[in-house]
């Protein structure tokens, strides 16, 4: 099983600035992922789950780990790209199923994104 390692996780600010500039999106399931190129030779995660989107600081905390889970599943066919991952408004009605399934869709959108470039 692959691993979410210190090295797989965005925590620079500049890099979270450079991936909302420069990103490639893709949004549905109360989800929108950014993509932006890196230098660092496989992907990493960065995530920006808004508390006015989910209110409960246990319900925050149960998407990052289903959304980690999920990165950590794909990241061997994913480029060396910086992700982020932003909730939405309706994420709050969403049941966690949808939001693996929103997941898969944006992860193969992704994949698709960056082999054409």
């Amino acid at each position: 099983m692959a691993k979410f390692g210190r090295a797989m996780k965005m925590s620079n600010p500049r890099d979270y600035s450079r991936v909302f500039h420069q990103a490639k999106r893709s949004s549905t399931g109360g989800l929108t992922i950014l993509t932006a190129e890196n230098s660092a030779g496989h992907p990493r995660l960065g995530m920006a789950i808004a508390k006015k989107h989910l209110k409960l600081a246990s319900r925050r905390n149960q998407l990052k780990r289903i959304i980690r889970t999920s990165f950590r599943q794909h990241q061997s066919v994913l480029a060396n790209i910086d992700i982020v991952v932003l909730s939405r408004n309706d994420i709050s009605q969403c049941e966690l199923a949808q939001v693996l399934l929103a997941l898969e869709r944006h992860w193969q959108t992704v994949v698709a994104q960056w082999q054409k470039s």
